[in-house]
């Protein structure tokens, strides 16, 4: 998956539409297409800012994370969901607890 597809996953995850996306983060809207079309490298800066206004975290965006290399995901799809979205969701989540954890963060509860 590129950073592109990673990008515009988050952006639908979120459920903003690029014009949406560009208008929380200040990136331009044709910049923002240009990017998750692959024909242009996003800044630093610019995934902090994508990072913050879909809630999707740096390592998830770049694709570095440790974590999505160790999951494997068994299960059944019900009422039509797709496979590919209940793994991402899962992995999401995932990647969200471990960097919580980075944190010291403790679960409520």
């Amino acid at each position: 998956m590129s950073i592109g597809d990673r990008i515009d996953r988050a952006r639908a995850s979120a459920g903003l539409s690029q014009h949406e996306l560009a208008a929380r983060t200040g990136i331009t809207q044709p910049t923002l297409s240009r990017t998750i079309a692959g024909t242009r490298v996003p800044k630093m800066n610019e995934l902090v800012a994508i990072s913050n206004a879909t809630g999707f975290l740096l390592q998830e965006l770049t694709g570095s994370s440790p974590i999505s290399g160790q999951v494997r995901c068994a299960a059944r799809a019900a009422n039509s969901a797709a496979m590919d979205s209940m793994y991402q969701q899962l992995l999401h989540f995932l990647e969200l607890d471990a960097f919580l954890d980075d944190q010291g963060i403790e679960p409520v509860g």
